[in-house]
């Protein structure tokens, strides 16, 4: 199959979005798929363009097998509500003459990963264009999360633009999501059931797995070997409310037997630092390198998961599936009824979103149960080597795939000329084994 994946973020970033759309990208050209991307310099979560990239340049590269398509982007250096729009914006409008590019080489299957549904117009004029099936894949809601979380005010926007959410959603082929709650939010903006599909957020259990031997990170940051780590990893920004995070380590300040060891990258990282650093109980870092990732997670013995109230099944956060596979034992604060509650319930414990209270008390009640920390922390491995594994979500994805394009070359049976098939998987997984990189100017 020809599959363009068109997305805002991509590899190199390491966290986030970017990190599963590369991750996918790179499986299916494995398989035999040609796969193309069109996407944006990485930025995130610094919101900086990363060095080697130019914000404001066309560029193409090969990333181990996917040919990268890159257009230009404004990143605003304090993302809030219409600094956000109008960085999507700039995205969505320098992106179309690279989906005009595109266009020649006619792919079976254009599928967008939002945000940004503002690039929603493009990649549905394009799969209409050249006869290709369209996928919608959700990681964020994001106009309820603009509008709901306060990033944008609601009236007459609020109502413009949901009901423009509706339309674009109701136009693609396959609508997808994260988590089955999310899932049900697609249908109830008008998303046909028959064309809802649960895609959830993977982890490679072998590459993040419980260490037999303490994590070389408490030796680094000076922890003694007793005490218990309580570790936050992941993006801060608007949406994680870890504000909290510096209310509860400021309560538990007089617990020298509880480190907290906070690490990302974002626009609320500026604050968490400054109320941390006084705290001699806190080590706030900087995003690790992705070879470092399992030495991180396994420095906690709690791994915590803030959430704000209103945010709710806007997302899923993507860290959680790491912090599973770690082994390790997960806080998560959310409402009951939830994915995010739904999926923790089992494997760790689930306190009220913004509850610092709550979130407090159950830290110290496993910092003194290290028996039930194991527990929880063995049942959460379990759960991601069975219901998160790549290979499972991936094989899943492909069928459907294969289902979706044969849809389209039935639509379009003797309408052109076949443009060429994929490549053999073994040609595919040769061009993914090389480590080296092409590039041009497009």
């Amino acid at each position: 199959m020809r599959i363009l994946i068109y997305g805002l973020n991509y590899a190199p970033e390491v966290t986030g979005v970017g990190k599963y759309t590369a991750e996918m990208a790179e499986w299916l050209a494995a398989r035999g798929h040609e796969v193309r991307v069109a996407c944006a310099p990485p930025y995130y979560p610094q919101w900086r363009v990363h060095d080697g990239y130019r914000a404001w340049r066309y560029r193409r590269e090969t990333l181990r097998g996917v040919s990268v398509w890159r257009a230009p982007l404004w990143v605003p250096s304090q993302p809030g509500g219409l600094e956000r729009i109008v960085h999507l914006a700039s995205f969505a409008l320098f992106s179309l003459p690279l989906l005009a590019r595109l266009a020649a080489w006619r792919p079976q299957i254009v599928m967008l990963i939002a945000p940004t549904l503002l690039c929603a117009p493009g990649a549905l004029m394009l799969a209409r264009a050249v006869g290709a099936r369209s996928w919608l894949h959700i990681q964020d809601f994001e106009v309820d999360a603009a509008f709901d979380l306060g990033l944008l005010q609601g009236g007459r926007a609020s109502r413009f633009a949901r009901a423009r959410e509706r339309a674009l959603l109701r136009r693609f082929s396959v609508v997808s999501s994260i988590s089955p709650r999310m899932v049900e939010r697609a249908i109830d903006k008008g998303v046909d059931a028959a064309r809802a599909v649960c895609l959830p957020n993977w982890v490679d259990t072998n590459a993040i797995f419980p260490l037999p031997y303490p994590s070389p990170f408490r030796r680094r940051l000076g922890i003694a070997p007793e005490n218990t780590v309580v570790l936050y990893s992941g993006n801060m920004g608007a949406k994680q409310g870890i504000e909290i995070l510096a209310d509860v380590a400021t309560a538990l300040a007089a617990r020298p037997d509880i480190s907290f060891v906070f690490c990302g990258e974002g626009a609320a990282r500026r604050e968490l630092m400054a109320r941390c650093e006084p705290l001699p109980n806190c080590h706030v870092l900087p995003l690790q390198p992705a070879s470092m990732l399992n030495d991180l997670l396994n420095v906690a013995d709690i791994h915590v998961l803030p959430q704000r109230n209103d945010a709710a099944d806007l997302v899923m956060p993507s860290k959680l599936t790491g912090m599973l596979a770690s082994g390790r034992a997960v806080v998560a604060m959310a409402r009951p009824g939830t994915s995010l509650a739904d999926v923790v319930a089992d494997h760790g414990i689930v306190v009220p979103p913004e509850d610092g209270e709550a979130l407090a008390a159950a830290i110290v009640t496993l910092a003194g149960d290290p028996a039930r920390r194991a527990t929880l922390g063995r049942a959460a491995r379990g759960y991601a080597k069975r219901m998160l594994s790549p290979q499972s979500i991936f094989g899943a994805l492909e069928a459907r795939l294969a289902a979706l394009a044969d849809e389209g070359a039935d639509t379009t049976a003797g309408s052109r000329p076949a443009a060429g098939g994929a490549p053999s998987a073994q040609n595919a997984a040769r061009k993914a084994a090389r480590p080296e990189v092409e590039q041009s100017d497009v």
